[in-house]
């Protein structure tokens, strides 16, 4: 039962991926002229939900929202925060979005859905001028399958805190973490990594396990192992200081954190529901080299500080790991994966992503990978990436998210990027939005927050894939 209200909980957390905060004071002037309704995609029923401004300025922006946990209930969204959806409305934009007819890794009807939305708004308002294609987590990847499958609907898009590795690479990626927490900490438990059958006991089971782990030194070094071969950075509550480099201890109790409270439930759980939608297991581990992948994580350093601290032999362990029976993907579930959704890097219009530097679910290194297949496709005159420095998953304050926003129209208009998107520029522009943008929600509590945008360049994606990469 705790397991399951977990999932619920998570739910909340993520299904938009941005702030629960109140909107701007409203303006003199008519309100904007909102249509909602439904229709089926043959799935399922689909919400949309589209709000028109008075003095609308036909640039359309359609908004795709991230991952809803099966079980809840799944409303139509047209935007990540209403501070941010208050200035949109205010600055003359159109919104748009739907529910998408299924929750979980819901991409295969939300490519759809979000085109038969559009269609619906030329039909119901007229056609805009401009469309621009934007979303946050799970709305990230969306955005950016968006662009690729409907190449000359969109002119710009946005994926914020996007799930750009891919799918493939994504849930390898987590299998990765996953199989060292298991033989490490859990050989002989009985923890399902991949054909779950009973997601919230497994996910019980692996809580239980990590609970006992965090209580000794050799099982936080073990933590940390399984931490940094999914890039899970040490580094946890938005608004609190990075721990420094050296602070071993903090950055693995910071890495627990992620893994017990934001990670362990697709790993353990929300795998079986993507499991389901594949037809069978869509990841492997049978090349894998994990000693070649903690020479290539972030977290290496600590790893071996908190295995020698624990008096561990960290090759003992990376050894025991390369010896293990190794984990086969189903062929035809890798592809439904690989379809559902995986990036050529062909890009006809320019793209902006934003991501946090300390963001555990989906990790910053996801924007190497997509910034690489974008470069191999000769497009990365059409490509920026902009960093923001905060922990947390979508942890962007509405004044970041407009001033990416601002910044992508400036490059819509102009046909070129210049120093647009240099960081102090950037918090430049996010301070000149006034205090009520510049805020971060803290529970209940509204935050006075400075923009946070910086230079910074992930480290390298621990499992690339592109379509066409040799299986296991």
């Amino acid at each position: 039962m705790r397991s399951r209200r977990r999932l619920l909980a998570l739910a909340a957390a993520v299904a938009i991926g941005a702030l629960t905060l109140p909107p701007l004071r409203a303006e003199a002037g008519p309100p904007p002229t909102t249509i909602n309704g439904t229709f089926n995609d043959g799935v399922g029923t689909v919400n949309y939900l589209i709000e028109v401004p008075a003095s609308w300025n036909h640039t359309l922006v359609l908004y795709s929202h991230g991952y809803v946990t099966p079980g809840p209930v799944n409303p139509a969204l047209d935007v990540g925060d209403p501070v941010t959806g208050k200035w949109l409305l205010d600055h003359g934009y159109a919104l748009a979005g739907s529910s998408y007819s299924t929750t979980g890794w819901a991409i295969q009807q939300a490519l759809p859905d979000q085109i038969q939305t559009l269609a619906i708004f030329n039909t119901k308002v007229g056609h805009p001028t401009h469309t621009i294609a934007w979303g946050h987590s799970l709305g990230g990847i969306i955005t950016a399958g968006l662009i690729q499958q409907y190449p000359g609907t969109f002119d710009a898009a946005l994926p914020m805190c996007g799930v750009v590795s891919g799918g493939v690479g994504t849930w390898n990626q987590a299998l990765d973490s996953a199989f060292a927490f298991q033989r490490l900490l859990g050989q002989g438990s009985g923890i399902q990594l991949v054909n779950i059958t009973n997601p919230a006991a497994n996910l019980g089971l692996a809580e239980g396990i990590a609970a006992a782990a965090q209580g000794t030194a050799q099982g936080q070094a073990r933590l940390a192992l399984s931490a940094a071969l999914g890039d899970t950075p040490g580094w946890f509550t938005p608004l609190s200081a990075e721990p420094a480099a050296t602070a071993y201890a903090a950055q693995e109790a910071n890495q627990y954190m992620w893994a017990s409270q934001v990670d362990f439930p697709f790993a353990f759980a929300l795998r079986a529901e993507l499991e389901t939608r594949a037809g069978g297991n869509p990841s492997w581990n049978t090349d894998v080299d994990y000693e070649t992948q903690l020479e290539r994580s972030p977290s290496r350093a600590e790893v071996r500080a908190l295995y020698r601290a624990a008096g561990l032999d960290l090759n003992a362990d990376l050894d025991a790991l390369n010896a293990s029976p190794r984990i086969h993907d189903n062929a035809a579930s890798t592809r439904y994966l690989a379809n559902n959704i995986t990036f050529n890097g062909d890009l006809d219009i320019p793209v902006l992503t934003m991501h946090t530097t300390g963001d555990g679910l989906v990790v910053n290194q996801n924007e190497q990978t997509y910034r690489d297949v974008v470069t191999e496709a000769g497009d990365s005159s059409l490509l920026r990436q902009t960093y923001v420095h905060r922990a947390g998953h979508c942890a962007f304050t509405p004044a970041e998210t407009i001033t990416a926003f601002q910044t992508l129209i400036g490059r819509l208009k102009t046909g070129h990027w210049d120093d647009s998107t240099d960081a102090s520029l950037m918090n430049t522009k996010a301070a000149a939005l006034g205090p009520e943008a510049n805020v971060f929600a803290v529970g209940q509590t509204i935050v006075p927050t400075s923009a946070a945008f910086l230079h910074f360049r992930p480290t390298v994606f621990l499992r690339p894939f592109e379509r066409g990469d040799d299986q296991g």
